[in-house]
């Protein structure tokens, strides 16, 4: 079962793509940066950047690394932020220099920072000090060698730069005291890089780009890694897929979803700086007024995010009030679009939900629904082009068309495997195809519906989280005797986490085990439910059955 299983593609949308149009990532930063070069970039919090100055910085930050940190190609470098200006010049300029992003959840607790950073083998690591304190717990325990640290209007310039840093250290107190010494500005590195030279690497296909950490069943994060080759190829699929509606350097995107994350990362920062257009860099989408508000500002063309984020901005007064004329795309990821979001959506914006599916370990669009498909439909949609899907069963055969099956994929744009996890790596991987986990159908026109999850992963807000590791942390309690996850539906975050818990003391209470997880995890793992038995459903040999529990 093959893509070959389609009639054919919709109109403008190619059955194949050139998965090595450019031969790396650094190819397409270079072209966009001097064909678009007059154009605007970026806008954050009313700040624009151009092209030109993307590229000045970018190239500044690169010999920085270079020639200052002495950081040779194939070194990883962690960039630790929110969507800022900042972080477009960071990444390109990590990509110029040959080096690895690691993009790392700002959010993150010290005891998965540390991880990550271990894992990844990072030399380097670019943090906001809003969360400096979490570096500074761990920092003596990894390897990164240098720190640069950057401030929340670093890049907006002049007075406006010094009175945001200002009232985010001392009127809001956003930015806990920490101690890191040897660590250089973010705005002294690019005035050092500005007066080094430059070297441009050599990069092939085959080198890796980024190390995409997504979440794992053993409890710990693993390193997806993505070569350029990876990531040309599926820039290249997605626009082939939206080609019928962009238009060269007329896009204006609203990017409210972290370039830290996968969706945003390629649907947002490289098809848009492909196409040369303006990039509105949300940095606190949370903020609903506030979003709403920087929202009524511009006539925006396109706009990605998740389920929830569409339904928290049609909940949030004043945004049916904003002027919709020019919005011609609306892409969903992450996570399922649901009928009723979707359908209000439309009816308030005129710009119906296009819903794509993909993951990180495929950077990450596998398929998406037809610009043209007339509404919600509740599919995942058509393969992207040069995908190849398969619908499996236990055994990795091949289902009859109807029934339902393991989704596998097949592509230019899945990963050359997790990093130093060649145990998990085959896990996944059965020659070509990567096994998805997520079990689904395909109806007789070729269209994919996700029917189920393989995998015990819970999706909160379009993060994956998974059991293993919120057991892991409530176990270390010395007051639960035993425990497990599920995910359990929710109107706002789609899934959120219940912990079911056996006491061994039975002090122990709900309040007490959900501080003790949120010093451990990053808020969305937190259980937002907790559930005390006497205990819990096994198998015979001692496996607790998590779905039973999330049946009861």
């Amino acid at each position: 079962m093959e893509k070959t299983w389609l009639k054919s593609y919709p109109e403008g949308v190619p059955e194949e793509i050139d998965p090595g149009h450019y031969p790396s990532l650094l190819e397409l930063f270079e072209e966009s940066l001097s064909n678009n070069a007059d154009r605007v970039a970026f806008i954050n919090m009313g700040k624009s950047m151009t092209y030109r100055e993307v590229d000045e910085k970018s190239k500044a930050f690169a010999a920085y690394l270079q020639q200052d940190l002495k950081l040779k190609k194939g070194d990883s470098v962690a960039l630790m932020m929110p969507n800022l200006l900042q972080y477009p010049v960071a990444l390109i300029g990590v990509i110029r220099a040959g080096c690895i992003v690691v993009n790392v959840n700002p959010l993150y607790t010290p005891r998965e920072l540390e991880h990550q950073l271990n894992d990844s083998g990072a030399k380097a690591i670019l943090i906001i000090a809003n969360f400096a304190d979490t570096l500074q717990k761990v920092l003596n325990k990894t390897g990164v060698e240098h720190v640069i640290l950057t401030q929340m209007g670093d890049m907006l310039g002049g007075l406006k730069g010094r009175a945001i840093n200002f009232a985010v250290k001392h009127v809001k107190k956003m930015i806990p005291s920490f101690d890191l010494p040897t660590a250089v500005g973010f705005k002294q590195a690019l005035s050092r890089g500005e007066k080094l030279t430059y070297t441009k690497p050599s990069i092939n296909g085959d080198d890796l780009a980024f190390l995409q950490y997504t979440g794992g069943t053993t409890g710990v994060s693993k390193g997806a890694m993505l070569t350029h080759f990876n990531m040309v190829a599926n820039l290249e699929q997605v626009v082939g897929c939206l080609n019928p509606l962009l238009r060269e350097g007329q896009e204006f995107v609203v990017t409210p979803l972290p370039l830290y994350h996968i969706f945003a990362l390629t649907a947002n920062l490289l098809t848009f700086m492909k196409f040369g257009s303006v990039n509105l860099l949300i940095t606190n989408p949370r903020d609903m007024p506030g979003f709403v508000k920087e929202l009524g500002k511009y006539q925006m063309t396109v706009l990605t995010g998740v389920n929830t984020l569409f339904n928290g901005l049609l909940n949030t007064p004043g945004f049916n009030d904003l002027d919709f004329s020019k919005l011609r795309l609306s892409l969903g990821g992450g996570m399922a679009v649901q009928r009723p979001v979707a359908e209000r959506w439309q009816n308030t914006t005129g710009s119906g939900l296009v819903e794509g599916y993909g993951l990180t370990e495929c950077c990450p669009l596998v398929t998406i629904t037809p610009c043209d498909a007339g509404g919600f439909t509740g599919s995942i949609g058509l393969p992207a082009p040069s995908t190849d899907i398969m619908l499996a069963d236990e055994q990795g055969n091949a289902v009859p068309v109807g029934e339902s099956g393991e989704l596998w994929v097949r592509g230019p744009q899945v990963m050359k495997g997790y990093y130093n996890r060649p145990d998990a790596t085959d896990e996944v991987m059965h020659g070509d195809w990567f096994a998805t986990g997520d079990i689904a159908t395909m109806d007789e026109k070729g269209f994919f519906f996700i029917v189920d999850r393989k995998k015990d992963m819970i999706i909160v807000s379009g993060f994956n989280v998974f059991p293993n590791e919120i057991e892991e942390v409530a176990a270390m309690n010395e007051k639960v005797l035993e425990c497990a996850v599920v995910g359990v539906p929710n109107d706002v975050c789609g899934e959120v986490v219940k912990l079911f818990i056996v006491k061994k003391d039975d002090s122990l209470t709900e309040d007490e085990i959900k501080a003790h997880c949120k010093e451990h995890l990053t808020g969305y793992k937190v259980p937002k439910m907790v559930e005390f038995r006497d205990e819990l459903p096994k198998t015979n040999v001692g496996k607790i059955l998590r779905r039973l529990l999330k049946d009861s």
